[in-house]
Protein backbone atom coordinates (compact mmCIF):
# COMPACT_ATOMS: atom_id res chain seq x y z
CA UNK A 1 0.00 0.00 0.00
CA UNK A 2 0.91 3.38 -0.65
CA UNK A 3 0.00 7.10 -0.72
CA UNK A 4 0.07 10.86 0.13
CA UNK A 5 -2.06 12.60 2.45
CA UNK A 6 -2.15 15.93 3.96
CA UNK A 7 -0.35 16.24 7.62
CA UNK A 8 -3.61 18.63 9.29
CA UNK A 9 -5.70 16.07 7.68
CA UNK A 10 -4.09 12.99 8.31
CA UNK A 11 -3.47 14.59 11.94
CA UNK A 12 -7.13 15.19 12.62
CA UNK A 13 -7.81 11.78 11.17
CA UNK A 14 -5.52 9.78 14.01
CA UNK A 15 -6.56 12.73 16.78
CA UNK A 16 -10.54 11.70 16.13
CA UNK A 17 -9.74 8.28 17.39
CA UNK A 18 -7.61 8.23 20.32
CA UNK A 19 -10.24 8.07 22.34
CA UNK A 20 -12.27 5.30 21.30
CA UNK A 21 -8.26 2.98 20.99
CA UNK A 22 -7.87 0.64 24.00
CA UNK A 23 -4.85 1.74 26.42
CA UNK A 24 -5.11 -1.26 28.51
CA UNK A 25 -5.41 -3.98 26.22
CA UNK A 26 -4.61 -8.09 26.49
CA UNK A 27 -5.47 -7.85 22.18
CA UNK A 28 -2.57 -5.49 21.05
CA UNK A 29 -4.71 -5.41 17.77
CA UNK A 30 -6.97 -2.92 19.59
CA UNK A 31 -4.30 -0.30 20.51
CA UNK A 32 -3.88 0.16 16.56
CA UNK A 33 -5.73 1.75 13.95
CA UNK A 34 -6.50 -0.09 10.67
CA UNK A 35 -5.87 1.99 7.53
CA UNK A 36 -7.13 1.16 3.71
CA UNK A 37 -6.68 2.14 0.93
CA UNK A 38 -9.12 1.40 -1.79
CA UNK A 39 -9.30 3.48 -4.79
CA UNK A 40 -7.60 6.22 -6.13
CA UNK A 41 -8.27 9.10 -3.76
CA UNK A 42 -9.76 7.90 -0.69
CA UNK A 43 -8.12 6.15 2.68
CA UNK A 44 -10.04 4.79 5.45
CA UNK A 45 -9.71 4.69 9.25
CA UNK A 46 -11.44 2.21 11.51
CA UNK A 47 -10.69 1.88 15.97
CA UNK A 48 -12.23 -0.32 18.47
CA UNK A 49 -12.22 -1.45 21.20
CA UNK A 50 -15.02 -3.45 20.64
CA UNK A 51 -17.52 -1.86 22.74
CA UNK A 52 -17.03 1.74 20.41
CA UNK A 53 -15.44 1.71 17.40
CA UNK A 54 -15.17 4.29 14.42
CA UNK A 55 -14.49 4.38 11.04
CA UNK A 56 -14.09 7.71 8.80
CA UNK A 57 -13.07 8.38 4.90
CA UNK A 58 -10.34 11.20 4.29
CA UNK A 59 -9.04 12.11 0.46
CA UNK A 60 -5.86 10.69 -0.30
CA UNK A 61 -3.81 10.53 -3.77
CA UNK A 62 -3.97 6.44 -3.22
CA UNK A 63 -0.64 4.80 -5.48
CA UNK A 64 -1.29 1.18 -4.55
CA UNK A 65 -4.04 -0.43 -2.29
CA UNK A 66 -3.64 -1.98 0.57
CA UNK A 67 -4.40 -2.45 4.42
CA UNK A 68 -2.65 -2.21 7.46
CA UNK A 69 -2.75 -1.90 11.39
CA UNK A 70 -0.52 0.28 13.08
CA UNK A 71 -0.13 2.03 16.48
CA UNK A 72 -2.60 4.53 16.83
CA UNK A 73 -1.03 6.63 19.85
CA UNK A 74 2.65 5.91 18.49
CA UNK A 75 0.94 7.29 14.60
CA UNK A 76 -0.36 10.21 16.28
CA UNK A 77 2.38 11.12 18.01
CA UNK A 78 4.67 10.94 15.01
CA UNK A 79 1.98 12.73 12.67
CA UNK A 80 1.89 15.71 15.13
CA UNK A 81 5.58 16.64 15.09
CA UNK A 82 6.36 16.20 11.44
CA UNK A 83 6.74 19.50 9.13
CA UNK A 84 3.66 20.71 7.51
CA UNK A 85 4.65 19.08 4.44
CA UNK A 86 2.42 16.01 2.42
CA UNK A 87 3.27 12.93 4.46
CA UNK A 88 3.86 9.68 2.32
CA UNK A 89 3.04 6.42 3.86
CA UNK A 90 3.91 3.29 2.38
CA UNK A 91 3.79 -0.49 3.62
CA UNK A 92 6.95 -3.27 3.05
CA UNK A 93 7.29 -6.62 3.94
CA UNK A 94 6.22 -8.37 7.62
CA UNK A 95 3.63 -5.41 8.38
CA UNK A 96 6.57 -2.45 8.48
CA UNK A 97 5.72 1.05 7.53
CA UNK A 98 7.93 3.58 5.88
CA UNK A 99 6.86 7.37 6.86
CA UNK A 100 8.24 10.27 4.52
CA UNK A 101 7.62 14.01 5.08
CA UNK A 102 10.26 16.18 3.60
CA UNK A 103 13.82 15.23 4.99
CA UNK A 104 12.10 13.21 7.76
CA UNK A 105 11.51 9.12 7.73
CA UNK A 106 10.33 6.75 10.27
CA UNK A 107 10.18 3.17 9.52
CA UNK A 108 7.78 1.57 12.30
CA UNK A 109 6.22 -1.99 12.88
CA UNK A 110 2.60 -2.68 12.29
CA UNK A 111 0.13 -5.96 12.68
CA UNK A 112 -1.79 -7.58 10.64
CA UNK A 113 -5.10 -6.38 9.37
CA UNK A 114 -6.22 -10.16 9.52
CA UNK A 115 -6.37 -10.24 12.88
CA UNK A 116 -7.98 -6.73 13.28
CA UNK A 117 -12.14 -7.27 14.45
CA UNK A 118 -14.94 -7.05 12.38
CA UNK A 119 -16.51 -3.80 12.08
CA UNK A 120 -19.65 -3.37 10.50
CA UNK A 121 -21.42 -1.94 7.37
CA UNK A 122 -23.92 0.63 8.31
CA UNK A 123 -26.89 1.05 5.95
CA UNK A 124 -27.95 4.59 6.02
CA UNK A 125 -31.65 4.34 5.18
CA UNK A 126 -32.00 2.53 8.98
CA UNK A 127 -31.00 5.93 10.89
CA UNK A 128 -32.98 8.76 11.10
CA UNK A 129 -32.17 12.91 11.81
CA UNK A 130 -31.53 14.44 14.99
CA UNK A 131 -30.42 17.77 15.54
CA UNK A 132 -27.00 18.51 16.56
CA UNK A 133 -27.34 21.04 19.10
CA UNK A 134 -30.06 18.87 20.53
CA UNK A 135 -28.24 15.88 21.14
CA UNK A 136 -25.32 17.98 22.06
CA UNK A 137 -27.39 19.76 24.72
CA UNK A 138 -29.38 16.34 26.30
CA UNK A 139 -25.82 14.77 26.86
CA UNK A 140 -24.46 17.89 28.79
CA UNK A 141 -27.20 17.93 31.11
CA UNK A 142 -27.11 13.73 31.78
CA UNK A 143 -23.36 12.56 31.90
CA UNK A 144 -22.41 14.08 34.94
CA UNK A 145 -24.72 11.76 36.58
CA UNK A 146 -23.50 8.23 34.82
CA UNK A 147 -22.40 6.33 37.45
CA UNK A 148 -18.07 4.78 37.59
CA UNK A 149 -18.93 1.98 39.91
CA UNK A 150 -18.67 -0.82 36.74
CA UNK A 151 -20.56 -3.43 39.59
CA UNK A 152 -23.65 -1.39 38.77
CA UNK A 153 -23.19 -2.04 35.13
CA UNK A 154 -27.16 -1.15 34.16
CA UNK A 155 -26.17 2.82 35.81
CA UNK A 156 -22.64 2.95 33.55
CA UNK A 157 -24.31 4.91 30.56
CA UNK A 158 -27.33 6.98 29.75
CA UNK A 159 -31.19 5.55 29.28
CA UNK A 160 -32.06 6.84 26.30
CA UNK A 161 -35.83 6.60 25.40
CA UNK A 162 -38.82 8.64 23.33
CA UNK A 163 -42.29 8.82 24.05
CA UNK A 164 -45.20 9.87 22.26
CA UNK A 165 -47.24 13.10 23.24
CA UNK A 166 -51.29 13.06 22.74
CA UNK A 167 -50.85 15.16 19.95
CA UNK A 168 -48.25 12.49 18.22
CA UNK A 169 -44.64 14.21 19.04
CA UNK A 170 -42.13 12.49 19.58
CA UNK A 171 -40.73 13.36 23.22
CA UNK A 172 -36.85 12.06 23.67
CA UNK A 173 -35.72 11.51 27.20
CA UNK A 174 -32.23 11.29 28.03
CA UNK A 175 -31.36 9.68 31.64
CA UNK A 176 -28.51 9.16 33.80
CA UNK A 177 -28.30 8.20 37.63
CA UNK A 178 -25.42 7.25 40.04
CA UNK A 179 -27.84 6.26 42.67
CA UNK A 180 -26.96 9.89 44.63
CA UNK A 181 -28.78 12.03 41.89
CA UNK A 182 -30.57 11.82 39.23
CA UNK A 183 -30.51 13.95 35.47
CA UNK A 184 -33.34 13.91 33.15
CA UNK A 185 -32.89 15.95 29.79
CA UNK A 186 -35.95 16.37 27.67
CA UNK A 187 -36.02 17.21 23.71
CA UNK A 188 -38.47 17.04 20.70
CA UNK A 189 -37.41 15.27 18.18
CA UNK A 190 -38.87 15.76 14.36
CA UNK A 191 -39.64 12.61 12.37
CA UNK A 192 -39.70 8.98 12.86
CA UNK A 193 -37.12 7.11 15.16
CA UNK A 194 -37.01 3.20 15.17
CA UNK A 195 -38.79 0.70 17.78
CA UNK A 196 -35.23 0.74 19.72
CA UNK A 197 -35.91 4.25 21.42
CA UNK A 198 -39.83 3.31 22.17
CA UNK A 199 -38.75 0.81 24.10
CA UNK A 200 -35.57 2.28 25.48
CA UNK A 201 -32.00 1.48 25.16
CA UNK A 202 -28.49 2.32 27.64
CA UNK A 203 -25.95 3.98 25.78
CA UNK A 204 -22.34 3.00 27.57
CA UNK A 205 -20.97 5.75 28.82
CA UNK A 206 -17.73 5.48 26.88
CA UNK A 207 -19.70 6.00 23.81
CA UNK A 208 -21.68 8.84 25.28
CA UNK A 209 -18.55 10.37 25.42
CA UNK A 210 -17.27 9.74 22.00
CA UNK A 211 -20.80 10.82 20.63
CA UNK A 212 -20.51 14.33 22.81
CA UNK A 213 -17.28 14.83 20.77
CA UNK A 214 -18.73 14.27 17.61
CA UNK A 215 -21.13 16.92 18.37
CA UNK A 216 -18.70 19.69 18.91
CA UNK A 217 -17.46 19.30 16.31
CA UNK A 218 -19.56 21.00 13.80
CA UNK A 219 -23.70 22.02 13.90
CA UNK A 220 -26.57 21.14 11.38
CA UNK A 221 -28.07 17.54 11.33
CA UNK A 222 -26.49 13.68 12.61
CA UNK A 223 -28.01 10.68 11.48
CA UNK A 224 -28.69 8.67 14.44
CA UNK A 225 -30.16 4.57 14.52
CA UNK A 226 -29.64 1.36 15.35
CA UNK A 227 -28.46 -2.17 14.22
CA UNK A 228 -27.22 -5.36 15.96
CA UNK A 229 -27.70 -4.70 19.21
CA UNK A 230 -25.66 -0.89 18.80
CA UNK A 231 -26.20 2.27 18.46
CA UNK A 232 -24.59 3.80 15.47
CA UNK A 233 -24.03 7.92 14.80
CA UNK A 234 -23.24 8.93 11.15
CA UNK A 235 -21.85 12.66 10.13
CA UNK A 236 -20.17 12.93 6.77
CA UNK A 237 -17.64 10.70 5.45
CA UNK A 238 -17.93 9.19 9.55
CA UNK A 239 -19.86 6.66 11.62
CA UNK A 240 -19.23 5.43 14.77
CA UNK A 241 -20.78 2.36 16.64
CA UNK A 242 -21.30 1.72 20.51
CA UNK A 243 -22.72 -1.57 21.89
CA UNK A 244 -25.90 -0.81 23.90
CA UNK A 245 -25.52 -1.75 27.32
CA UNK A 246 -27.39 -5.27 28.53
CA UNK A 247 -29.53 -4.95 31.32
CA UNK A 248 -33.08 -2.79 32.46
CA UNK A 249 -32.45 0.86 33.77
CA UNK A 250 -34.11 1.30 37.15
CA UNK A 251 -37.88 3.05 37.09
CA UNK A 252 -36.32 7.03 37.38
CA UNK A 253 -39.97 8.05 37.79
CA UNK A 254 -39.99 6.52 41.00
CA UNK A 255 -37.35 8.63 42.55
CA UNK A 256 -38.69 12.17 41.20
CA UNK A 257 -40.32 13.15 44.38
CA UNK A 258 -43.95 14.53 43.99
CA UNK A 259 -44.79 16.18 47.10
CA UNK A 260 -41.83 19.17 46.92
CA UNK A 261 -43.58 22.14 47.79
CA UNK A 262 -41.10 24.45 49.49
CA UNK A 263 -39.89 25.98 46.05
CA UNK A 264 -36.91 28.64 46.51
CA UNK A 265 -35.93 30.13 43.01
CA UNK A 266 -32.39 31.64 43.21
CA UNK A 267 -30.21 33.64 40.73
CA UNK A 268 -28.10 30.50 39.29
CA UNK A 269 -24.52 32.73 38.67
CA UNK A 270 -24.87 33.96 42.29
CA UNK A 271 -25.49 31.01 43.76
CA UNK A 272 -22.66 28.87 41.79
CA UNK A 273 -20.08 31.51 42.75
CA UNK A 274 -21.07 31.23 46.37
CA UNK A 275 -21.31 27.45 46.59
CA UNK A 276 -17.84 27.48 44.73
CA UNK A 277 -16.27 29.42 47.64
CA UNK A 278 -17.92 27.50 50.15
CA UNK A 279 -16.68 24.50 49.00
CA UNK A 280 -12.99 25.93 49.21
CA UNK A 281 -12.98 24.66 52.92
CA UNK A 282 -14.35 21.06 51.81
CA UNK A 283 -12.75 17.96 52.46
CA UNK A 284 -13.16 14.50 51.13
CA UNK A 285 -14.58 14.00 55.38
CA UNK A 286 -16.27 17.12 55.59
CA UNK A 287 -17.75 18.14 52.02
CA UNK A 288 -21.14 19.04 52.72
CA UNK A 289 -22.01 22.70 52.34
CA UNK A 290 -25.15 23.89 54.79
CA UNK A 291 -28.06 26.01 53.22
CA UNK A 292 -29.97 27.93 55.98
CA UNK A 293 -33.28 29.22 54.27
CA UNK A 294 -35.86 31.55 55.14
CA UNK A 295 -37.97 33.89 53.93
CA UNK A 296 -35.39 36.49 54.04
CA UNK A 297 -33.00 34.59 51.84
CA UNK A 298 -30.35 31.67 52.02
CA UNK A 299 -27.50 31.38 54.30
CA UNK A 300 -24.86 28.84 52.69
CA UNK A 301 -22.11 28.17 55.35
CA UNK A 302 -19.47 25.27 55.02
CA UNK A 303 -17.13 23.99 57.73
CA UNK A 304 -13.83 22.09 58.42
CA UNK A 305 -12.42 21.59 61.59
CA UNK A 306 -9.13 21.44 59.50
CA UNK A 307 -9.21 24.16 57.72
CA UNK A 308 -11.69 26.63 59.39
CA UNK A 309 -15.44 27.97 58.40
CA UNK A 310 -16.93 30.29 55.71
CA UNK A 311 -20.55 31.58 55.31
CA UNK A 312 -22.44 34.00 52.92
CA UNK A 313 -26.02 35.23 52.33
CA UNK A 314 -27.72 35.36 49.38
CA UNK A 315 -31.31 36.74 48.29
CA UNK A 316 -33.70 34.51 47.21
CA UNK A 317 -37.50 34.10 46.89
CA UNK A 318 -39.17 32.18 49.13
CA UNK A 319 -42.46 32.25 51.92
CA UNK A 320 -42.38 29.05 53.72
CA UNK A 321 -40.95 28.33 57.37
CA UNK A 322 -37.83 28.37 58.30
CA UNK A 323 -35.52 24.72 57.09
CA UNK A 324 -31.96 23.67 56.94
CA UNK A 325 -29.88 21.06 54.63
CA UNK A 326 -26.91 20.05 53.37
CA UNK A 327 -25.58 19.03 50.01
CA UNK A 328 -22.52 17.97 48.67
CA UNK A 329 -21.09 20.81 47.16
CA UNK A 330 -19.94 18.64 43.97
CA UNK A 331 -23.40 17.41 43.22
CA UNK A 332 -24.82 21.08 42.93
CA UNK A 333 -22.58 22.69 40.97
CA UNK A 334 -22.58 19.90 38.38
CA UNK A 335 -26.06 20.53 37.88
CA UNK A 336 -25.88 24.18 38.07
CA UNK A 337 -23.11 24.18 35.36
CA UNK A 338 -25.61 23.02 32.62
CA UNK A 339 -29.26 24.56 33.27
CA UNK A 340 -29.78 26.82 31.09
CA UNK A 341 -31.85 29.84 32.64
CA UNK A 342 -30.62 33.38 35.09
CA UNK A 343 -32.34 31.38 37.87
CA UNK A 344 -32.80 27.86 39.04
CA UNK A 345 -35.62 26.43 41.30
CA UNK A 346 -35.38 24.40 43.94
CA UNK A 347 -37.59 22.47 45.58
CA UNK A 348 -38.11 20.90 48.81
CA UNK A 349 -40.28 18.64 51.21
CA UNK A 350 -38.06 18.69 54.62
CA UNK A 351 -34.23 18.48 54.95
CA UNK A 352 -33.60 14.69 54.30
CA UNK A 353 -35.95 14.10 51.11
CA UNK A 354 -34.48 14.46 47.70
CA UNK A 355 -34.41 17.93 46.52
CA UNK A 356 -35.42 18.89 42.97
CA UNK A 357 -33.60 21.03 40.63
CA UNK A 358 -34.92 22.84 37.73
CA UNK A 359 -34.29 26.21 35.42
CA UNK A 360 -36.61 28.37 35.96
CA UNK A 361 -39.81 27.89 33.41
CA UNK A 362 -38.29 25.54 31.39
CA UNK A 363 -39.22 21.51 30.94
CA UNK A 364 -36.13 20.65 29.30
CA UNK A 365 -34.22 19.65 32.71
CA UNK A 366 -35.09 17.71 35.90
CA UNK A 367 -32.12 17.20 38.47
CA UNK A 368 -32.78 14.98 42.00
CA UNK A 369 -30.32 15.09 44.51
CA UNK A 370 -29.98 13.14 47.59
CA UNK A 371 -28.72 15.69 50.51
CA UNK A 372 -26.75 14.68 53.28
CA UNK A 373 -27.07 13.61 56.51
CA UNK A 374 -27.17 16.94 59.04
Amino acid sequence: MEFTIEKEMFLKALQKVQGIVEKRTSMPILSNVLIEATDGERINLTATDLEVGMKSSYSALVKTSGRITVSAKKLFEIVKELPNQEIRFVTKENDWVEITCGKVQFNIVGLSPDEFPYFPDVKQESLFEIENSLLKGMIEKTAYAICNDETKYNLNGIFAKVEVTADGQNVLKMVATDGHRLSIATGRLKGTVGPELLKGVILPRKGVFEMKKVTEEDSGNLLFGFMDNSAVIKRGDSYMVMRLVDGEFPDYNRVIPAANDRVVTVAKEDFIHSVRRMAILSSEKFKGIMLDISSGGVKISSSNPELGDAREELDVVYSGENFAVRFNARYLLDVLAVAETDRVEMKFRDELSPSIIVPEASDSFLAVIMPMRL
